[in-house]
């Protein structure tokens, strides 16, 4: 019998176009003179575009103005960007930085696995295991789940939590307190994710109200929570959101529209401009299989123009009324997913296991729900940012505000901070002497990468 005989690949050669063609990155401070210009030139590849988007929100810029051109088997692009106060970047380490992640030297893909802020293990040493929760949002709800994690000794290292259309999903990196390790154990998984089934559930049995599962893996989590989020259909339940909830100045103008010419849908979107709007758009455009080959993205004072020029993966454009809807309703969702108008709390306190549980138990207890979370730990200390309402979706009142420092104030820092593109804001906070400091989780970049 005649040997067969395969014609030989060599496994570089996915690669060989790249490294022949390695990504070039400019940071220039001169060209324009109220923002720094980053421009990326690259070999075109899927995911390319969030990958790198990613990267700069994950860095707390503002992106003002972006070009995006892919089309074909290159990539450019161009980004306007300013740090949280409007100035340049001029930070050497920070230039550094976006030149290595983006560069030759380790691709978009690499340097996004280092970032900081998103990713397990940066702010604190050891493993973690990752919990993401979803399920029908309740006042108190954040409260009862840190409780259960104290309760069996777990402590959290760092956590996101977001609410939308009354579900709440959240992705929690806890470590065993004993061990400062993961959690190994199966018998202890198990308990916990019996436990905090029950509480999500609440009083109904239907085991599609929540889910529970655990992860070991480097999704990035504000792209999980989105995942997360669109798999649960949250983008269906708009009709039961209140006024209270996203107020004219929020909701989105989306249309979807065909370009003819050159065979492409056209997204736009116009509404209030805010931090990390464009890697929310283009997050979510990925995850529905949709490829962007152009985009202009502008910010007008407070507001932003979107325009995206897409096609499905299949290369398809968006021709039935139906697809056109989803991808509205889908876009109108994740723009929403992030809107925080109202209060900020801003606690700083020295990690221990119980914290989350002792500070969210205190925000129940004065009447407050939480909205949106963050929860990071830096060395010994831990962040928490809490974005809350009270318990009917209202403002805050400044009486509860005030009870909250009393409680609190003797163990914790606390800063409180209305939302600036609230007309009563700066009235609120002369009125009642709130702290105008403003904290961003950007402004720990000297300490990561030192």
């Amino acid at each position: 019998m005649a040997k067969a005989c395969w014609p030989y690949f060599d496994p570089e050669y996915e690669t060989l176009s790249a490294r022949i063609n390695p990504p070039r990155v400019s940071v220039d401070n001169i060209s324009c003179r109220h923002c720094t210009v980053v421009k990326i030139e690259s070999v075109n590849k899927p995911g390319i575009l969030l990958e790198v988007v990613q990267i700069l929100t994950d860095l707390d810029f503002t992106i003002t103005k972006a070009y995006i051109s892919s089309d074909g088997g290159w990539f450019m692009d161009v980004f306007h960007v300013t740090d949280q106060q409007g100035k340049k970047i001029t930070d050497g380490r920070t230039v550094d930085y976006i030149e290595r992640a983006l560069g030759p030297k380790g691709d978009a893909a690499d340097g996004m696995k280092n970032c900081p802020g998103k990713r397990v293990g940066v702010h604190s040493v050891g493993n973690h295991t990752a919990i993401e929760l979803v399920a029908r949002d309740r006042p108190g709800l954040l409260s009862e789940i840190s409780a259960v994690l104290a309760d069996l000794q777990f402590n959290v290292a760092a956590a996101e939590v977001w609410t939308h259309n009354r579900r709440i999903a959240c992705v929690l990196y806890v470590n065993d307190y004993s061990t400062n390790h993961a959690v190994h154990d199966l018998n202890r998984l198990s308990i916990m994710e019996e436990q905090l089934k029950h509480i999500l559930r609440g009083s109904e049995d239907d085991d599609k109200v929540a889910r529970t599962s655990f992860s070991m893996g480097f999704t990035h989590t504000d792209r999980r929570l989105h995942q997360m989020l669109f798999a649960d259909r949250d983008y269906e339940g708009s009709g039961v959101t209140s006024e209270v909830d996203y107020p004219s100045s929020f909701k989105p103008k989306i249309t979807v529209d065909r370009c003819e010419e050159k065979g492409y849908s056209v997204v736009s979107v116009q509404c209030k401009d805010r931090a990390k709007l464009m890697f929310d758009i283009v997050c979510t455009l990925t995850d529905m299989q949709y490829v962007v080959f152009h985009a202009n993205i502008s910010s007008n004072g407070p507001y932003a123009s979107q325009e995206y020029f897409i096609r499905h993966m299949d290369g398809c454009t968006l021709d039935a009324e139906g697809e056109k809807e989803r991808v509205i309703k889908c876009l109108e969702a994740s723009i929403h997913r992030r809107v925080s108008e109202g209060l900020s709390l801003e606690l700083c306190a020295k990690d221990r296991v119980g914290l989350l549980s002792e500070v969210t138990r205190i925000l129940r207890e004065n009447g407050l729900s939480v909205r949106r979370a963050g929860i990071s730990t830096i060395g010994e200390e831990a962040v928490n940012v809490f974005y809350v309402r009270d318990t009917y979706g209202n403002p805050v009142d400044s009486k509860k505000i005030e009870a909250l420092r009393r409680e609190i104030g003797h163990t914790m820092m606390l800063n409180v901070k209305k939302d600036p593109g609230s007309a009563k804001a700066s009235e609120a906070e002369a009125i009642s002497g709130w702290a105008k400091t403003s904290f961003f989780f950007g402004n720990l970049l000297d300490k990561l990468l030192a």
